[in-house]
């Protein structure tokens, strides 16, 4: 607290929390990736708007940087703070402000963990049904400021289909309330829809207006061994023609021996190379018929070898297991992560082609395969071994992703699908956006941001 700048800040914004002690430093000022070493300047946890706003405007006057936090649960170095940044987390905005049964919306504090609001949603006979692993302690905010995806993009799309309004406050120190849950509004720029993906580089989110529907059908989980990595489009596609899919999301060998060493039950007598979890509607006979005559045709193709349906929610909750516990069980190896997208109609191509390259590329190195096969992403885990130095293994790992990005631009594919461009991503921005793009992209960033004090050296360089 002797830094005159943290004086002035108290002084501006008498009943803001600070802290500053080392602890907090390094437990704030990092994110999941573990790849930079924690240096805020202090940790600001703000409990309003105006508050937000006063941080914003004291960090322009002193030229500080301010990196917005939520759950940092992200991984792409989107929320580190390693340079003296001012770290703002939103972690005592968590409220929900509002519930309109009419607009069937819930306005909520961008701090709320995403499993908050599909508590507060049950509560009303509604869902958010946006999901992920992680929504215990991610954030709505951080959410938005990804345009985070998860396990039900196939049926619901992703973060930015569920944002009815937002309020944030620009680089400038401006508070904007944006689209106001109007359902149409032909009124010139959809600045929401421009923050949402920004990752904290125009403005932070501080309240968010969430669409909510009904609740889905009643479901059935089915998890599927498929002998070969070849036929995976092929079952996808069987069950997407005979069913109304929620999930459909693929993993490996690997990825389940992982899995089940963290405490996960073992879901078959065998062991096979590629599995499946699928979700889908199955509120009558005919679709339960339909699910398993899309498994029999599938067996029959020689396509499946083996499969397990869920008989009670206890046992569809363990299957999911399987698919949700691969990033918390992998984390000890400190995995370099690829999350990366194309065309589904372009998956069956892509996945060959990356499947060669990385065999090759990482023959002593285990590579954790899963991914949200039904929207085109993939995710690709290389696991560090513990003989080899951090920075050795991630100058490897980068060596390949230049490889894996040429793939991808080659397919029209991206370099991050759900995660965001960050840190870690931002060297192979140009090979999912174009020189135009990313000049118009520092172009709004000087409009919102014009003194760049908002995430500097995240998504484009400072």
């Amino acid at each position: 607290m002797t830094d005159p700048r943290l004086a002035d800040l108290l002084q501006s914004v008498p009943d803001l929390r600070l802290k500053t002690d080392a602890a907090d430093l390094e437990h704030y000022g990092r994110d999941w990736t573990r790849r930079w070493t924690p240096a805020p300047l202090a940790i600001a946890l703000p409990g309003t708007v105006a508050e937000v706003q006063a941080v914003v405007q004291w960090a322009n006057r002193h030229g500080v940087a301010v990196v917005p936090s939520g759950g940092r649960t992200g991984l792409s170095g989107g929320a580190v703070a390693a340079n003296g940044e001012l770290v703002l987390s939103l972690e005592r905005m968590n409220k929900v402000l509002d519930f309109d049964a009419v607009d069937r919306t819930l306005t909520v504090q961008a701090g709320i963990a995403l499993e908050a609001v599909h508590n507060t949603a049950r509560e009303h006979g509604l869902v958010y049904p946006v999901d992920f692993g992680a929504r215990g302690s991610c954030s709505i905010g951080g959410n938005i400021a990804t345009n985070a995806g998860g396990i039900r993009v196939i049926r619901y799309g992703n973060t930015r289909e569920w944002i009815a309004g937002l309020t944030v406050v620009t680089g400038a120190g401006e508070v904007l309330e944006l689209n106001r849950a109007l359902v149409k509004n032909s009124s010139g720029y959809d600045f929401r829809q421009l923050m949402i993906g920004s990752e904290g580089t125009l403005g932070i989110v501080v309240e968010a207006i969430l669409r909510l529907t009904d609740p889905p059908p009643p479901t059935n989980v089915m998890l599927l061994a498929l002998p070969s990595f070849e036929v995976l489009m092929r079952v996808f596609a069987e069950f997407r023609g005979r069913l109304r899919l929620e999930a459909f999301e693929f993993f490996t060998d690997h990825a389940l021996r992982h899995v089940l060493a963290h405490g996960a039950h073992k879901p078959l007598d065998q062991e096979y190379p590629y599995y499946v979890v699928t979700e889908f509607a199955s509120d009558d006979e005919a679709t339960e018929a339909a699910a398993m005559a899309a498994f029999e045709h599938c067996m029959e193709q020689g396509w499946v070898a083996d499969g397990v349906i869920s008989q009670s929610e206890a046992q569809a909750q363990q299957i999911w297991r399987l698919r949700e516990g691969i990033t918390e069980a992998v984390a000890r190896y400190k995995p370099y992560k690829n999350d990366v997208s194309v065309r589904i109609s372009a998956m069956p191509a892509f996945l060959a082609q990356a499947q060669a390259l990385l065999g090759q590329a990482y023959p002593h190195f285990e590579v954790v395969w899963f991914g949200h096969i039904g929207d085109g992403n993939l995710h690709i885990n290389v696991l560090k071994p513990d003989d080899t130095a951090d920075a050795e293994f991630v100058a490897q790992c980068e060596q390949v992703t230049k490889l894996l990005a040429q793939a991808l631009q080659a397919h029209g594919g991206s370099i991050s699908a759900e995660h965001g461009i960050g840190l870690v991503k931002k060297p192979y921005l140009g090979s999912t956006r174009s020189d135009a793009e990313v000049a118009l992209m520092r172009g709004v960033k000087r409009v919102f941001d014009p003194n760049g004090i908002l995430n500097p050296g995240k998504l484009l360089d400072a």
